[in-house]
């Protein structure tokens, strides 16, 4: 079996989002694992205590450079950011010999973003962002799954995992207002690719980022230098 080999490019580029945006977009391409834009998300509490999870890159802005993810604002990863709105990523594609890390700072979406994704998810998913208080706990699973029942009912929606419930028919279900999108700002980006003998390529970037009362960031210009493996 021939083995991939792959480098860096030399010189490094400029802008290391473009080259993650092209390297996602392979992973979609390949898809040799069933979600290609799976990162590990790690957030930390006020005492630095972290935590990390799995959530979904859905988009990678190259400019002015960000990932988007969404999930429930009241969660435990949600109380993190409102507390300490900094985190790291970590997306690693094992087959096609790659890894990208990220941290940086992290701000809420606009909610008109975060509008239009909701409504374009499955209606059984957005029946289970307004049942599901996130990271709090529950009796039972009997009790989450009436808790379903009840939301579904509440918006007119068949019970979600029915046989054919999901066939056919959509409904309209407005965004819960503790469910939304953040964009995590790359301040420092390290792009790392497998080498022979573990003599990896690796490389990082970083820039400084000031933020602006709009909600973005203004940023200064990338940094970058290879590093050993």
């Amino acid at each position: 079996m021939t083995r991939h080999i792959e480098l860096l490019p030399e010189p490094l580029p400029p802008e290391p989002l473009v080259l993650l945006n092209r390297w996602m977009a392979e992973a979609w391409q390949h898809r040799h694992q069933p979600n290609p834009n799976a990162m590990v998300l790690a957030t930390s509490d006020p005492a630095g205590h972290p935590s990390a999870r799995v959530v979904l890159c859905k988009e990678v802005v190259p400019l002015p450079g960000y990932l988007v993810f969404y999930t429930n604002y009241l969660s435990r990863k949600g109380r993190q950011l409102a507390e300490n709105p900094r985190a790291a990523a970590v997306i690693h594609w094992d087959s096609l010999h790659r890894q990208v890390r990220i941290e940086g700072p992290v701000l809420q979406a606009p909610a008109a973003d975060s509008d239009a994704y909701f409504a374009s998810r499955p209606w059984p998913s957005r029946v289970g962002a307004w049942a599901s208080a996130q990271s709090e706990p529950v009796a039972s699973r009997e009790a989450l799954l009436t808790a379903v029942g009840a939301t579904a009912e509440r918006f007119g929606a068949p019970l979600p995992g029915l046989p054919g419930a999901e066939s056919g028919i959509d409904i309209v279900i407005p965004r819960p207002p503790h469910w939304g999108g953040y964009h995590l700002w790359a301040q420092t980006v390290e792009l790392w690719v497998e080498g022979e003998a573990r003599v990896h390529d690796r490389a990082r970037w970083s820039r400084d980022l000031t933020e602006l009362p709009s909600g973005f960031f203004e940023a200064g210009p990338w940094t970058s230098t290879r590093l050993q493996p």
